[in-house]
């Protein structure tokens, strides 16, 4: 009941502007992630982006130190591994990574989710490694 095919947002058009009749349709758009832990927008909620990853296997230690970060897992299942504890996701479940926590998602072995991050959010953080995605892009 809670996969991608089920959930739909209102979308933007990445110029700020609302059409109120497109729909994002969750599955169509997480086809189109080429590659793993390269998220890309789907749409906007006030000063917030909604991005689309799909994950595979280990991500990079890092924090944000402003921000807290919303992992909704629509497929597979994620662990997102803390100093003070792990915490294991399915499909349909939500967790919020507190700002200035260190964490590290693991894919097992792999996960679709939905993020919700403030605009200019680095996927990785504090931590520039080759995973890290271009910031704010569009699918």
């Amino acid at each position: 009941a809670y996969g991608a095919a089920g959930l739909a947002a209102f979308a933007t058009t990445g110029s700020g502007s609302r059409d109120v009749n497109d729909i994002v349709r969750l599955a169509e758009k997480l086809t189109t992630l080429a590659e793993p832990w390269q998220p890309g927008v789907v749409g906007e909620l006030n000063d917030y982006l909604i991005k689309l990853a799909r994950l595979e296997g280990e991500f990079v230690w890092h924090a944000h130190a402003e921000t807290d970060e919303l992992f909704l897992c629509l497929s597979g299942e994620l662990v997102i591994e803390m100093q003070r504890g792990d915490v294991a996701l399915s499909a349909g479940d939500l967790y919020v990574v507190p700002k200035g926590v260190r964490h590290r998602p693991v894919a097992k072995p792999c996960a679709e989710v939905l993020l919700i991050e403030p605009r200019g959010v680095v996927n990785t953080g504090d931590a520039v490694t080759d995973r890290t995605a271009e910031t704010d892009r569009w699918i």
